[in-house]
């Protein structure tokens, strides 16, 4: 109950931050995301650029755990990652509160939850996260990202998201419940060392984890 009340607190307080405390907005707030979907990349500030990727790739990695969490949940999964794809931490945060704890994986593994349990997709993003890290740290404008934090909202509140889901992914019994389903259950050390190291530590996790046991599901013509 502690939990949800938590999630459900750090969820509103996000929203009345950012509506009321974040910077105002302001004829140019959205400036940075239109220029990025219109493909203009070189007009805009690399640190941007990787700051939204790497948004999305926070959403891949709580994708990795929350499909086959929702398998054993009746709340639909795809639903509160498809909120989150616009809405960021917003979308996914009310799953997180209102799953309940399960430790269990039962029936077989379709091809797309295969995909989000294999090793594969786990380097996959970790390279892409490195990329992405090199290409702000070397090419992009850290005064300029820091003035454009302190005045602009839409760049604020996605930092904020961004810190949000490094802090949220231990919590929410998420990443204690996936871990329980492979057999690492009593791997406490394993545990903190994923939680506590910023981004890379669930990365790593999604590397090395032991799969959930499962078949693919084979359909066959008769």
């Amino acid at each position: 109950m502690g939990r949800k009340f938590l999630l459900w607190l750090v969820w509103l307080g996000f929203i009345i931050y950012v509506l009321l405390f974040a910077p105002p907005v302001q004829s140019n707030t959205f400036q940075p995301v239109q220029t990025l979907l219109t493909g203009h990349l070189p007009s805009i500030n690399p640190v941007f650029i990787s700051l939204f990727s790497m948004i999305g790739i926070w959403l891949l990695i709580y994708s990795c755990l929350v499909f086959a969490d929702g398998r054993m949940q009746s709340l639909p999964a795809w639903a509160f990652v498809l909120a989150s794809v616009g809405l960021g931490a917003v979308g996914l945060i009310p799953y997180l509160a209102l799953r309940e704890p399960n430790q269990q994986f039962s029936g077989r593994k379709d091809a797309w939850l295969e995909l989000m349990d294999s090793h594969t997709t786990g380097w996959i993003l970790t390279v892409s996260t490195l990329v992405l890290l090199t290409y702000a740290l070397f090419f992009g404008n850290w005064t300029n990202f820091v003035h454009e934090f302190q005045t602009n909202r839409f760049i604020h509140a996605m930092s904020l998201a961004f810190c949000l889901f490094g802090l949220l992914f231990p919590f929410p019994t998420l990443l204690g419940d996936d871990m329980a389903r492979r057999g690492l259950t009593n791997n406490s050390q394993f545990f903190w060392l994923v939680s506590l190291i910023p981004l890379f530590g669930p990365l790593a996790y999604l590397c090395l984890r032991p799969s959930i046991l499962g078949s693919r599901t084979i359909l066959n013509d008769t």
